[in-house]
């Protein structure tokens, strides 16, 4: 059994304790912590609640997490599209609704799983075995291209360079609306949405410093525009985060755009990690990789345009 301990700011006043706790517990469903709370592993103030109830600020939740077993991550025949390996790493083109590592109650059919199947388990452990491998991640919903490290050392690497935003990641989006600049820097510190806490935001205090470069490539016909997005950051939702604040979500972006989307039948936002370039652990020599746009995402243009 494990205590966390969780005294609520003021910002986050109102907000349900489930909602709360689900956003600020890793790797914990909204269902679960339900569960808990129903179980009495959870109190406010040395107190039981229910689930609905809404936090106030200076309250003290104490969550009692009983010990989880590690679910065991079988390999899987599926599919990769590969862009480059070696020895020590690889780049795949993610596809879009492709989750990328494992969760608690989902354990299959994630990229892991066919990682695990196509290294034949050869792959780095430093983030323990549901992210074999993993050294960043990109969104479910968008595709491109992903470094996979083989070897502890390889991770050792990239997570240096990741640390020092020396990595080139480049993007290519579809957003909503024209751009009057042909290149502009978005900055704020990316936290949780004080209300929402599925959503992340520029926040006040705290969260973590972000920057993207946008450049435009092309204003298209019908009120939209075609950019390139260059990460100086890499932080949770950090393109589609930055685009809405500025009047200009993505298109397809369920979270962060409009509700009833202005292009029907997409498959999540327009959004693909198109080049990713670093120093080889080994070689020392820069790599950059490029994935090519998806057949959707050409699609969308051709119809915008």
């Amino acid at each position: 059994m494990e205590d966390f301990t969780f005294i609520i700011p003021e910002e986050d006043t109102g907000i349900r304790a489930d909602a709360y706790l689900a956003a600020n517990l890793p790797d914990i469903s909204r269902a679960y912590v339900q569960k808990l709370i129903k179980d009495r592993q959870i109190r406010c103030n040395e107190k039981e609640i229910k689930a609905n109830y809404r936090v106030q600020a200076g309250d003290c939740l104490v969550v009692s997490l009983p010990e989880q077993k590690e679910p065991e991550i079988l390999p899987e025949d599926i599919p990769l599209s590969i862009l480059y390996e070696d020895d020590e790493l690889l780049v795949v083109n993610k596809p879009k609704q492709m989750v990328v590592h494992p969760s608690a109650g989902h354990t299959e059919h994630t990229l892991v799983n066919a990682l695990l199947y196509h290294c034949a388990g050869s792959l780095s452990g430093i983030n323990g075995v549901l992210r074999p491998g993993i050294v960043h991640r990109i969104d479910q919903d968008t595709t491109g291209a992903l470094v996979v490290c083989k070897t502890d050392r390889a991770h050792r690497a990239l997570a240096d360079q990741l640390a020092v935003h020396s990595i080139t990641r480049l993007y290519r989006a579809i957003c909503i609306g024209t751009l009057k600049e042909e290149k502009l820097t978005i900055t704020g510190n990316i936290g949780r949405h004080p209300a929402d806490r599925k959503k992340m935001a520029i926040v006040k205090t705290g969260g973590k410093p972000a920057v993207t470069h946008v450049k435009l490539l092309q204003n298209l016909a019908k009120g939209y525009a075609y950019i390139e997005c260059e990460l100086e950051t890499g932080r949770t939702h950090q393109i589609r985060v930055h685009m809405a604040s500025i009047g200009h979500p993505i298109l397809g972006d369920p979270l962060y755009g409009p509700k009833k989307q202005p292009v029907g039948g997409l498959q999540g936002q327009m959004l693909h990690a198109m080049v990713i370039g670093f120093i080889h652990p080994v070689s020392g020599e820069y790599l950059e990789v490029t994935a090519p746009l998806p057949e959707e995402f050409e699609q969308v243009l051709k119809k915008l345009t």
